[in-house]
């Protein structure tokens, strides 16, 4: 909240549809929905129902359930590169357990990642990370020693060039490339025609894996994530958000022949004594079985066009599918320096003149708005006629 003007954030006391309420009552439209996760709103009824049949049944039991072998298996169905999966419990884990597994099956150390992408706060991603540490200008990695991150290489996003530059340089050393399809945690940042496909390229002419974080643009900008919508696939995917529903889980799968490597069938570690819970995989299901009805991306399609359509004469805006930045600043935003030259006072002003106004906004330049289901043509038309207000 610092970073635009406020000294304290909202306390919420409950979440309604597409709506907020904190804890003196104001309520609130809410663009958030819990950073992505929301696709129904908040408080969704089919999804309460189904945490609340899990529960009666038991909310842990260390031990495998049938509902985990359902969820694995929708996500295998939808994401076009994924054939096994594991599941965990948080997008920080996933992109963690998918960078150690790159480094054992290429029996190589070097992580190719892109400034302004983030990773969660992961020791050895956290190295040119957008999201929070760009909002509050954090030093890059403190408490991390630099060996951590000495075999971390940072390119700047949608930079083919630069890319294969560091390919040429590192490529005999290099486990990943790991990058988001479509970058979230700059503001809405889409891939330039033919970046992902060249990724894919250097990654096959070099041995290295393609890592995919698709924790923000999994289920969101399409069933299967960037990678269908942009026809790419990775070896790799991080997921999150979107496949818990609402609740703490996230998974990272891909190739049969990289998965395999996990134990107990292989020789990389990995455990978790709450992934895959009964409260999560309910509500997961629960989100994903829905997602099966295309008509679920039409209508988020032609509602978040809307909103964009709103917002084009108040900056400059970028979107895709269902989330979308509205950047202070009249030029396209390609990569992490573009975004950085946006106005961020003036995006201060603007939240807290729409937080004045009923309208909850990312407390940051560098953040999504989320549409969801639950918006609908009154808080779309809301939302635009507010900020036509500041601007007057």
């Amino acid at each position: 909240m610092r970073a635009v003007g406020l000294d304290a954030p909202i306390f919420v006391r409950r979440g309604e549809g597409a709506y907020l309420e904190d804890a003196d009552g104001n309520r609130y439209v809410d663009w958030v929905m819990s950073w992505g996760p929301l696709l129904f709103g908040h408080a969704d009824a089919e999804t309460v129902a189904a945490v609340v049949d899990a529960a009666e049944r038991g909310t842990s039991f260390g031990a495998p359930t049938e509902a985990e072998v359902e969820l694995a298996a929708e996500i295998v169905d939808a994401v076009p590169s994924v054939e096994k999966v594991r599941l965990v419990s948080s997008g920080t884990e996933a992109a963690m357990s998918a960078v150690r597994l790159a480094r054992a099956f290429t029996s190589r150390d070097r992580i190719l990642k892109f400034a302004g992408c983030y990773h969660g706060h992961v020791d050895s991603l956290l190295a040119s990370a957008g999201s929070g540490v760009a909002t509050l200008g954090l030093p890059t990695s403190p408490g991390i020693p630099s060996r951590v991150t000495e075999h971390t290489i940072v390119c700047p996003y949608n930079d083919v060039d630069a890319a294969a530059a560091a390919v040429a340089r590192y490529g005999e050393g290099l486990a990943a490339i790991i990058v988001e399809p479509v970058a979230g945690n700059m503001g809405v940042v889409p891939p330039d025609r033919g970046f992902l496909t060249a990724l894919r390229r250097l990654c096959d002419g070099s041995g290295a894996l393609l890592i995919f974080d698709e924790v923000i643009s999994g289920f969101r900008v399409a069933r299967g994530g960037a990678q269908e919508r942009y026809d790419v696939k990775p070896d790799l995917t991080i997921l999150g958000k979107i496949l818990g529903g609402g609740l703490p889980l996230a998974a990272f799968g891909g190739r049969a022949e990289v998965m395999d490597r996990l134990a107990p069938r292989g020789d990389v570690y990995q455990a978790g004594t709450l992934s895959g819970n009964p409260l999560a995989t309910a509500a997961g299901l629960s989100v994903l079985r829905r997602l099966r009805d295309d008509n679920v991306y039409v209508e988020l399609e032609g509602r978040a066009a809307k909103l964009e359509a709103g917002l084009a004469s108040h900056g400059h805006v970028q979107r895709v599918g269902a989330m979308a930045t509205l950047f202070m600043s009249d030029a396209p935003v390609r990569d992490f320096e573009d975004a950085q030259r946006s106005d961020t006072d003036r995006y201060g002003a603007l939240f807290r003149h729409l937080l004045a106004r009923g309208i909850y906004l990312a407390p940051s330049q560098f953040e999504c708005m989320f549409v969801s289901l639950a918006h609908g043509d009154e808080e779309i038309e809301r939302t635009i006629q507010a900020i036509a207000d500041f601007d007057d």
